[in-house]
């Protein structure tokens, strides 16, 4: 847009601003929202209008309504009350449609559940214990079928059930992210236990006296496992349906709406933990109208606030209902590829293209990638059906060798490494087609043409780093990360760089050997980052510290892969085998997203290296050098 259509689209609205700011009777409210937009047209002014009046104007309007914003209010009470009575509400309106989704597949699967103990009662040993099953039998013949509440001393037991409400909870809402497939992993977990542990009761006619039990805490509690299941979804949604926004700033604001719905939570999940230590534990001693009462109070509760008052508040605001909140401007993000960084510019540039660019690379790596990956591993799967149906004490280090073929117990297993290095070509190839194609739009035919040209190279650089990684043992690499910054860029390199194949190849050489400190810090670095990011998966904690013992706590992909063997087992299929497959599902998941982040730092290092060699951004710029105007735009202000 040019500067003068600008100023014109916008002259009257800082008018009004300049107004504000002036009168006396300024509203702090009014001009926290003024603030908003003066710092959005002042971004914008800063990137397109670096040397104009405009911006440094923009700049003073904005001080003079930051100064204005940060008039002490003493209202902070009222603003607290304003949240619960209107914020809040809104915001459960809003999501309302999966607040419902949520409760109707709850049933679903909570009938599911006790359809399920119906035909087969052994099931309420599958989805609780048989363990914990045994002793309910034994607390209903000894005449207190709900012993299990009186067990530990109030206090305490407040204090472990309320975390763990608080925790699951969470979870459940956290899991969203994945693309609300783990948000309906925790929702079914919970949902189903329910159907199963009430029909139970219900088979051995005491379905009053649990329901009476159950619910005097569970109302609050399974109610709260329902809404954050709902506000999951919406986190999900955000990340899967961005609609007008980007899926980055759809996401922020899903985000932002589902932790409001939680926070709202948190109150109800502490008298759930509450009611079941103080109260529950009494439920012989309650009278059968009281704890009717207690329930339908709590029901009527989460009812109002969570269906019925956000319809009023929805009706009273209209205007507030469909709003669409503000997101701040987010210039385009250029990459200069003829630039000398340094470490820091280089790791900090290498986060940047991978958020950047994401969706280019990301694209072939889960359509082309993702899939021959899979083949590979269901073939080793095939010839290692023995390992596939233990279960392992490092599990993470055997699924890799299972998956990989780095064990070389078999011919087998050399065809795998043979195929795994055309595979991490092909990741190589999906970034570097993505530094190649920066101003061009995704095409698959244009993805294989710079493939079929450049495949060789990146294949024959990459093929002795990946046969050292295959050939050490893992307690080795520490030699290995000596030796591998003399052939770290052989793989980037060749397809960055002009002339014949055997010129480009020793280029690689060259070019990894000059940066060897780079290579090293480069390779430490984002080996600890990945560790890191394995956390969740791949937990220090969740490694036993013996065969046959339980880890100390157990990671989230532990969790996952226990649900699917549950699942398995009622279906009587092998429950090692599925959780086997399901942890390797992940991890070819994780390397097929987080790989590139290590490919990209790698290319910006060999392009540090070009630089040096060819000085081809220097060049450009001495072109350039002479031609800005220090009072008109023109076309460099613009690039």
């Amino acid at each position: 847009m040019k500067e003068t259509s600008f100023i014109e689209q916008n002259k009257e609205k800082w008018k009004r601003f300049e107004q504000l700011s002036e009168s006396q009777t300024r509203d702090p409210e009014e001009l926290s929202d003024l603030y908003m937009d003066i710092t959005d047209d002042l971004s914008y002014a800063q990137t397109f209008y670096k040397r104009r009046t405009v911006r440094v104007y923009l700049n003073l309007l904005a001080q003079r309504v930051y100064t204005g914003l940060h008039i002490q209010q003493g209202e902070s009470f009222k603003k607290i009350i304003t949240v619960w009575k209107t914020s809040l509400p809104l915001e459960i309106y809003r999501a309302r449609k999966n607040l419902y989704f949520s409760f109707v597949v709850f049933l679903i699967w909570a009938v599911l559940g006790a359809i399920t103990t119906h035909e087969n009662p052994d099931f309420a040993k599958v989805v609780t214990s048989a363990q914990y099953v045994e002793m309910t039998n034994e607390n209903i013949a000894n005449g207190n079928p709900m012993a299990v509440y009186q067990g530990e001393d109030q206090l305490s037991m407040f204090i472990r059930i309320t975390t763990n409400n608080v925790r699951v909870a969470f979870l459940t809402f956290i899991f969203g992210f994945f693309f609300t497939i783990g948000t309906h992993i925790f929702l079914f977990q919970n949902a189903v236990m329910l159907g199963s542990f009430q029909y139970f009761f219900a088979a051995k006619g005491l379905l009053v006296t649990s329901f009476l039990a159950i619910w005097i805490h569970g109302a609050f509690e399974i109610s709260a496992i329902v809404l954050a299941a709902g506000a999951g979804i919406t986190l999900g949604n955000g990340w899967l349906f961005p609609g007008n926004y980007t899926r980055l700033q759809s996401l922020q604001l899903s985000a932002k709406r589902g932790l409001k719905i939680m926070l709202s939570l948190v109150p109800f999940l502490i008298v759930a933990g509450f009611l079941e230590s103080y109260v529950t534990r009494h439920y012989q001693d309650l009278s059968e109208w009281s704890k009717w009462t207690l329930i339908g109070l709590s029901f009527a509760i989460i009812l109002i606030y969570y269906v019925i008052y956000p319809v009023i508040v929805a009706r009273k605001h209209p205007e507030l209902v469909n709003r669409e909140e503000a997101v701040n401007y987010t210039p385009k993000q250029t990459f200069d590829l003829q630039k000398i960084r340094s470490f820091g510019q280089i790791i900090s540039d290498t986060f940047r293209f991978y958020r950047v660019h994401f969706a280019k690379f990301f694209r072939i790596n889960l359509l082309l990638i993702f899939p021959l990956m899979w083949v590979v591993v269901l073939f080793q799967d095939h010839f290692h059906a023995d390992l596939m149906t233990t279960e392992h004490w490092y599990d993470w280090s055997k699924q890799l060798e299972i998956m990989f073929g780095f064990g070389f117990t078999g011919l087998q297993d050399f065809v795998a490494v043979l195929c795994w290095s055309v595979l991490l070509a092909g990741m190589f190839l999906s970034v570097l087609y993505t530094f190649h194609s920066l101003h061009e739009a995704f095409s698959w035919r244009s993805f294989f043409q710079y493939a079929n040209k450049h495949f060789t190279a990146v294949w024959l650089g990459n093929l002795l780093l990946f046969a050292l990684l295959m050939a050490i043992p893992w307690y080795l690499f520490i030699l290995l990360l000596l030796v591998l910054p003399f052939f770290y860029l052989n793989a980037v390199v060749p397809t960055l760089s002009e002339g014949s194949l055997r010129t480009r190849m020793r280029l690689g050489w060259i070019y990894s050997s000059r940066s060897y400190g780079f290579s090293i810090l480069s390779v430490l670095l984002f080996a600890l980052i990945f560790a890191l990011f394995m956390q969740p998966i791949a937990f220090v904690g969740s490694i036993p510290s013996s065969p046959n013992s339980a880890p100390p706590m157990r990671d989230l992909l532990d969790m996952l892969s226990d649900f699917v063997k549950d699942i398995a087992g009622t279906l009587n299929l092998d429950r090692l085998f599925w959780g086997n497959i399901t942890r390797q599902f992940v991890y070819l998941f994780f390397i097929t997203a987080l790989f590139p982040l290590w490919i990209i730092g790698m290319i910006f290092i060999a392009l540090n290296e070009q630089e040096k060699d060819t000085a081809g951004g220097l060049k450009e710029s001495l072109k350039k050098f002479g031609k800005r105007s220090r009072f008109k735009e023109n076309e460099i202000d613009f690039e």
